[in-house]
């Protein structure tokens, strides 16, 4: 499983909830320095940006929560191999046994074929459970980064007044200027305000 993968896919989609709309020509944009305020009357917009990166890498929440889900994918992991190796070894000595007349009857065969299926069964069940699992506690993630990310910035932009606040992550922004960057300030804002709170762990995941 990519765990990393889809953890910094839900927070870029989460992060890119949070940013502002807005409708006006993209040449005024460029030219709009990012401390200015509107002059009165005018069209022109304050404009600032966010690194989605530093957010998952600096951000005290993201990266705890980052190793809880990246232990629990760890732990689906190790237990469907070793599921997935017993079914293997069952199958296995089955067609030795079958292959060396070991079965004292057709009937014993076929129950053992039978147990042999229930295990594969069983198998399938968990890998989609734990899959859904881990989904779910990742969604979890998700929303309450969107939350902790929408609060924030709602109050930091009380004082800040801007018109607009971008998420950027690799070129999905192809230029823009340093000054607009406000992720340090943010990511400072974030860990002041977070609290850090044990997050509890299954028994599975302790192991």
């Amino acid at each position: 499983m990519t765990t990393k993968k889809s953890i910094r896919t839900l927070a870029v989609a989460a992060m890119a909830m949070i940013a502002m709309s807005a409708c006006q020509d993209a040449n005024k944009m460029d030219n709009a320095p990012a401390a200015a305020a509107p002059a009165q009357g005018s069209t022109t917009l304050k404009i600032a940006y966010v690194e989605v990166d530093s957010i998952m890498t600096q951000y005290n929440f993201c990266k705890e929560y980052q190793k809880i889900l990246e232990k629990r994918g760890t732990n689906i992991q190790n237990a469907l191999s070793s599921q997935e190796q017993n079914l293997q070894k069952a199958a296995q000595n089955f067609q030795n046994k079958l292959q060396n007349n070991g079965f004292s009857s057709r009937a014993e065969a076929e129950s053992q074929q039978a147990a042999i299926q229930r295990q594969q069964e069983q198998y399938l069940a968990s890998r989609d459970r734990l899959a859904a699992e881990l989904q779910s506690q990742t969604e979890k993630f998700n929303e309450a980064l969107h939350d902790s990310l929408e609060h924030f910035l709602a109050q930091y932009n009380k004082d800040k007044k801007f018109s607009m606040i971008l998420t950027k992550q690799g070129d999905n922004i192809l230029l823009a200027d340093k000054s607009m960057d406000i992720t340090a300030e943010v990511v400072a804002g974030l860990n002041k305000a977070y609290k850090s709170k044990p997050i509890t762990e299954t028994k599975e995941e302790k192991k």
